[in-house]
């Protein structure tokens, strides 16, 4: 069955029942020559760990613009860089819709096979997996809107084209659902050297009133709080009429859902209550340890003292459960000590800094670094300049030829970091995804007429807190 809708400023034509049948949803989606396969996928049994098991994979075929893959091997390979980033994007806008207690593995995967140089695939592949999701079995009662706000000669634009979107001063990326945002990702892009501004991830956000406050601390080029906020809600009134529109559409499709169990909250009431009436000043005092690693070394020893206690004895409490329900307690007491105390988890106050030590030129013969340590937390960023022969070639579907990126950001969390003692493997989703919003924050101010390529790799060596926010620290004064 073939439905065409239109929603903000794009005739939307979906393919319900003509392929990948055996899914438990798929869609096909075309906008203008952009054609996206979004797929569902689950499997009947839970996994035992209390997790959502969701993975998302946006894959681009090369012949959805009429090219052969370069390189020796004249296939597809692993995802590229805006592959994996894309992905990120979808996996954070889904994953709030999905019940609580689901623990089902299940796949979202999404594979771009016409690619229309001026149709957004970030905006487009976002919205054919929502429509999935909500027509798969999984009981989603409601499909998510995905959208990007330009400002171009003064005025906003919806859904951009690509080429527009190179004119214009501000690329917002917003998801959500009805009246409630679940993701902003937003860049100003400068018109002129002087015009230089940074940009903000801020996942998930449900509230405008959070928006505006971390606004309030932004130098956001021509824009000020008030037109930040503006953007916003022309984003959200967008949202609510795309995902309005979605309901509309396919209410009648959505498949009966299907027969789940969930994960209870807290599995065992006893333990709780028995943890809450003789352990809590123990777990308090736990939490309130100022290193990380002392407040889990505490939580283990009331876990073992709770399991050879007699009554744990005599429930045949069994020491993972507890440690299990230990942990989900310990989040209630940071939430209560937050609220009635205005205190956070290692004792600090709601608007004490941890302490910050900067050094600088510490490797001799790196072109700039920087050692950023705040608290627990502790990056060391190193500038590197080349020619434009060193620039980061690769290929984009929506464009010609190959592209030359000048400023590259790569972000490393070895184990030892966390202290783990885990293997060095090529960087992951999250390391990709850090380096990226590390990149986009440093930016604008970077400035694009200089002849040098530059590349800033940050090497994270501690990490309780915000990583990614003192690699940016750490890569500008790098």
């Amino acid at each position: 069955m073939q439905c065409s809708i239109e929603v903000n400023n794009q005739i939307q034509i979906f393919d319900l029942n003509k392929v990948a049948k055996q899914a438990s949803g798929a869609v096909l989606l075309r906008v203008k020559n952009t054609v996206v396969l979004a797929t569902i996928a689950k499997e009947d049994k839970q996994v035992e760990e209390d997790f959502l098991p969701l993975t998302v994979q946006y894959l681009e075929k090369q012949y959805a613009a009429g090219k052969i893959p370069g390189g020796y091997v004249k296939r597809e390979t692993k995802p590229g860089e805006f592959e994996t980033l894309t992905s990120r994007i979808i996996d954070r806008s889904l994953r709030p819709l999905f019940p609580k207690g689901y623990a089902y593995p299940t796949q979202i995967v999404v594979m771009v096979l016409s690619a229309d140089p001026e149709v957004d695939l970030q905006v487009v592949g976002l919205n054919a997996a929502s429509v999935a999701l909500y027509l798969s079995d999984i009981p989603v009662e409601r499909p998510v809107c995905g959208v990007r706000v330009g400002h171009i000669d003064g005025e906003f634009v919806l859904n951009p084209s690509n080429s527009e979107l190179k004119k214009s001063t501000l690329d917002l990326y917003v998801a959500g659902v009805k009246d409630e945002l679940l993701m902003i990702e937003m860049r100003s892009l400068p018109t002129m050297m002087s015009d230089l501004a940074p940009m903000m991830i801020v996942d998930p956000v449900v509230d405008m009133g959070l928006c505006s406050d971390f606004i309030q601390k932004q130098s956001m080029n021509e824009f000020g709080e008030d037109k930040m906020l503006e953007a916003i809600k022309f984003a959200n009134e967008a949202i609510i009429n795309g995902s309005n529109a979605y309901e509309e559409a396919f209410k009648d499709y959505k498949k009966p859902a299907a027969n789940l169990e969930y994960k209870s909250e807290i599995e065992n009431n006893d333990i709780a209550i028995y943890i809450d009436e003789f352990y809590k000043a123990e777990v308090k005092s736990a939490i309130n340890q100022m290193a990380k690693s002392e407040r889990a070394s505490e939580l283990s020893k009331i876990a073992d003292k709770i399991a050879s206690s007699d009554t744990a004895i005599s429930e045949s409490w069994d020491r993972e459960l507890i440690l299990n329900i230990l942990g989900k307690y310990k989040k209630k007491i940071v939430r209560e000590q937050i609220i009635n105390e205005s205190l956070r988890a290692d004792g600090r106050g709601l608007k004490d800094v941890r302490p910050i030590s900067i050094e600088t030129n510490i490797l001799p013969n790196a072109h700039g670094s920087c050692l950023f340590t705040r608290g627990q937390t502790q990056a060391l960023v190193v500038a590197t300049l080349g020619t434009d022969s060193d620039a980061q070639m690769s290929e984009i579907l929506t464009e010609k030829g190959v592209v030359a990126e000048k400023f590259m950001f790569n972000y490393n969390f070895p184990g030892f970091s966390v202290g783990e003692a885990s293997p060095i493997k090529a960087p992951g989703r999250r390391e990709l995804g850090h380096g990226n919003l590390a990149k986009r924050a440093l930016y604008p101010s970077i400035d694009l007429d200089s002849p040098y390529s530059i590349r800033l790799v940050s090497e994270i060596l501690e990490s309780n807190g915000s990583s990614s926010m003192a690699s940016v620290c750490g890569g500008s004064l790098a």
